[in-house]
């Protein structure tokens, strides 16, 4: 049988989790570290923009990162222009020495829903300078294409409004992506709050989710990363193994012709 943590690969890199974990609002550098180290995750993200409100990146909270042993994978959260956007990607690929960067553009305030038309702009001049981009967009299909036109070589839809713990809210727009983009690496991203919302997208066939607000602002971070990592892998192990297809009407499972077994 298939292992639920089958390799795949994203942004030149082979993994083994399917669970990339955000790392804002823990209650401690120690509790983020051991949560990194249940959740099992290989990614982590990190917002540059709130890194550098400081004046400076925090070096210890780097190191934390680091010590983990998982890679880094810095955003561009807060921004409202593809320019500003482009510009912070650069800065955190001088800073952090990486070229992966997770591509967010915020289009409205109250949802915090990404701009599809600055998105696609800031994607194209950032894949054309090297980066491997992971935009953060919402579940339009055509947007999804549009940034794959460009270069884009995953793509991270979102369930809900990020912090919203909503769950997967549009569960066909979802499955038609998946159903459309066949082959491309799709990771759910923002709006899960349960481990069961996570169990939910790796059944219908996505590669991944991402999530924050869930872990850091749980009761007990720890345990509620342990939680996610195992949804995660039941729900892959689901999928791989062929889920039966739901029916409208009852289907007898107890067989009445004294065959036990269907030869």
């Amino acid at each position: 049988m298939t292992s639920p943590t089958t390799f795949w690969s994203v942004g030149g890199a082979t993994l083994g989790s399917r669970f990339f974990l955000g790392t804002a609002g823990y209650p401690s550098p120690q509790v983020l570290q051991q949560a990194i180290q249940a959740s099992g995750a290989e990614v982590v993200t990190m917002g540059l923009r709130r890194q550098l409100a400081g004046g400076a990146v925090d070096n210890g909270f780097i190191e934390v990162i680091r010590a983990s042993g998982a890679r880094l994978l810095p955003n561009t959260a807060g921004c409202r222009s593809a320019r500003e956007a482009v510009t912070l990607a650069q800065m955190a690929r001088e800073l952090l020495g990486t070229t992966w960067i997770k591509l967010e553009v915020v289009g409205d305030e109250h949802t915090l829903q990404p701009d599809p038309f600055e998105l696609v702009v800031a994607a194209e001049a950032l894949v054309r300078d090297g980066f491997d981009v992971f935009p953060y967009c919402t579940d339009d299909l055509v947007t999804c294409r549009r940034l794959l036109d460009v270069g884009c070589q995953i793509l991270m839809p979102w369930g809900a409004p990020i912090g919203s713990g909503q769950g997967l809210i549009n569960p066909f727009a979802l499955r038609t992506l998946r159903a459309r983009l066949p082959g491309v690496p799709l990771v759910v991203d923002a709006g899960i709050g349960q481990p069961s919302h996570a169990a939910q997208a790796l059944e219908m066939g996505y590669d991944a989710v991402l999530l924050n607000s869930a872990v850091a602002q749980a009761h007990d971070p720890i345990a509620m990363a342990r939680a996610f990592k195992l949804a995660i892998e039941a729900g892959r192990l689901g999928f791989e193994a062929g889920m039966i297809a739901p029916q409208d009407m009852a289907v007898a499972s107890t067989p009445v012709d004294a065959r036990p077994f269907i030869l």
